[in-house]
């Protein structure tokens, strides 16, 4: 587990939002949608690729917390991945 993680005390990444709260404010959050309607392996594989966009564009556009974004994925893919998402 890592400081970021720690400081969650149990939060789920359904839970949060970086930068914002538009998608919290929607009945239902995209990445619900797409996970009912995608095999485990492609939402496994949409996560990693927004892990991997996120990650390589931190710090390259001015206000957005691209760093964070990668986090909350990478929060999402291991609950997936453990089995503790829903």
């Amino acid at each position: 587990m890592n400081k970021y993680e720690d400081q969650l005390n149990g939060t789920r990444a359904d839970d949060l939002q970086v930068s914002g709260n538009h998608y919290k404010e929607m009945p239902i959050q995209p990445w619900a949608v797409m996970e009912s309607v995608l095999t485990p392996e492609e939402f496994r594989g949409f996560l990693k690729g927004n892990i991997i966009k996120y990650a390589m564009r931190a710090g390259r556009k001015e206000g957005s917390n691209d760093a964070g974004k990668a986090s909350h994925y990478t929060m999402k893919l291991k609950e997936v991945t453990n089995g503790t998402n829903s």
